[in-house]
């Protein structure tokens, strides 16, 4: 069911063509593609979901280019799917109904960066690797770090309200988002939120936009809370003999009162691929643990000194104070999906969540799951706060039945754990069959409902989120 492709009506001919005439009447040629193949790369992003060619891409520059897409869209009512940097691993940034694909990712300018407010203005396309260079030049530091950051783009970020290994200290992207320009589908523009810390005037419509994943309205500038720079930055690899004691020591450092701003654990399968990709590490291990600890050195060296005495399993403990150890170790965590993506014709990860106590219950399960579908697995992610990606792999058609009743049974057993379909890839396309298992039908009723007001016809990034989303615009 999760595999199969969304089947959502596209436009029609006559409507699609309206509307490549107004937009290249009113943007000129050189901001709107129609051939197919200039088209066709921004049919797709990182997820699985089956790619479909938009019938017109709007390279937006300007807040003006984004309100004349959206009226476009109203007016010819024809669907419009907004994109920033297309790293999504849903689906949500993939026009399932064809229609207006509506690109940010050349609106990439820092506005301002104000150190004595502690905030940045963006706009929505500037790349996350980038705004991290620019606030620390400045002694600043602003949290999220998803570990697609070197191609994401911030609109993409709050849409989805991605979150990152640092998500276990620092939290998601909604924690620093102070204020929105937001776009609604005919092109009117609302100012939500403010450019200070606290802000409580009226309904917190800026909260409701964060991880709206483009239904509701298209991202403009964006005010983000910065922080101080940490002093110093510590990491730890920690290698054990298996998974479960690797969760052990998580819980430990939880019941110590540590709170290090990353804690990524990687499985025996995952520690394979590492291998395979070139890097030593010791047979013995069937789990590993980079932990990241910030703060003055001193604080730094005390926290470590405290981790590594929470792990007493652990066959080895290596720390990395330089940038450069430290960006040797982190480069192999973040390069993984791609690893991973080398061992079959399919990959698909499901960034689940369950309680972190409870993360050796959900291994297992995983692995259980595994052995009854003979469905490949491999976990790796954010075991601070729960949230594990688990990788479905796969190379034939003939498999994507078990496949799908691998991830089947893997979402109802997070449900069971008491955990979360998703903790910052969003629903999407890919997960919206599977809304409605964690997700009362009178919530989703009060959603679609929330979703009529901000876009009344669906023709905002339909397809998404909702179960039998298919349905949701009548326009085309």
């Amino acid at each position: 069911m999760l595999l199969s492709r969304a089947q959502v009506p596209g436009p029609a001919p006559a409507r699609v063509e309206l509307a490549r005439q107004r937009l290249s009447r009113v943007l000129g040629p050189s901001k709107v593609l129609t051939d197919p193949d200039a088209c066709e790369r921004f049919g797709r992003d990182e997820s699985e979901a089956a790619p479909r060619t938009p019938d017109a891409v709007v390279l937006a520059r300007s807040a003006d280019d984004i309100m004349a897409a959206l009226a476009v869209a109203r007016d010819t009512e024809v669907p419009i799917t907004p994109r920033a940097g297309g790293t999504g691993r849903t689906g949500g940034a993939v026009p399932v109904a064809g229609g207006i694909l509506l690109s940010v990712e050349g609106m990439n300018q820092i506005k301002d960066i104000d150190p004595r407010a502690g905030v940045a203005v963006v706009e929505s396309g500037v790349v996350l690797a980038d705004l991290h260079a620019a606030v620390e030049r400045e002694g600043l530091f602003y949290p999220p770090d998803p570990n697609s950051l070197t191609g994401c783009a911030i609109g993409g970020n709050v849409a989805e309200n991605a979150g990152g290994p640092r998500a276990y200290k620092y939290g998601v992207t909604g924690k620093y988002v102070l204020g929105l320009e937001a776009f609604l589908i005919g092109g009117a523009r609302l100012q939500t939120g403010c450019r200070t810390r606290k802000g409580v005037t009226g309904y917190d419509v800026r909260g409701l936009l964060v991880g709206s994943e483009g239904t509701l309205a298209v991202f403009g500038d964006v005010v983000l809370a910065l922080l101080p720079k940490p002093e110093c930055v510590m990491t730890l690899l920690i290698l054990f003999p298996t998974a479960d004691d690797s969760a052990r020591a998580v819980g430990a450092m939880a019941a110590a009162s540590l709170l290090p701003r990353c804690i990524e654990l990687l499985d025996a399968s995952t520690l394979e691929v590492m291998r395979e990709a070139g890097n030593e590490i010791d047979p013995r291990a069937g789990a590993l643990l980079l932990v990241e600890v910030d703060g003055t050195e001193a604080d730094c060296e005390r926290q470590a000194e405290r981790v590594a005495d929470a792990c007493p399993t652990a066959l080895s403990v290596l720390v990395a104070q330089e940038a450069s150890q430290r960006e040797k170790l982190w480069s192999a965590r973040r390069e993984m999906s791609h690893a991973v993506r080398k061992k079959a014709k399919n990959k698909l990860a499901e960034d689940v969540v369950v309680p972190r106590q409870l993360i050796p219950d959900l291994l297992s399960r995983v692995a259980r799951i595994s052995e009854d579908t003979g469905v490949r697995t491999l976990t790796y992610g954010h075991a601070g706060d729960g949230n594990l990606h688990v990788n479905f792999l796969w190379d034939d058609e003939d498999d994507v039945p078990r496949v799908s009743l691998a991830i089947e049974r893997l979402f109802r057993d997070v449900l069971a754990l008491g955990g979360t379909l998703s903790g910052e890839h969003g629903i999407g396309l890919l997960k919206a069959p599977y809304l409605e298992l964690e997700q009362s039908a009178e919530l989703i009723a009060l959603q679609r409902e929330l979703k009529r007001v901000f876009d009344p016809v669906g023709l905002l990034n339909p397809g998404k989120i909702f179960p039998d989303a298919s349905r949701g615009h009548g326009a085309c």
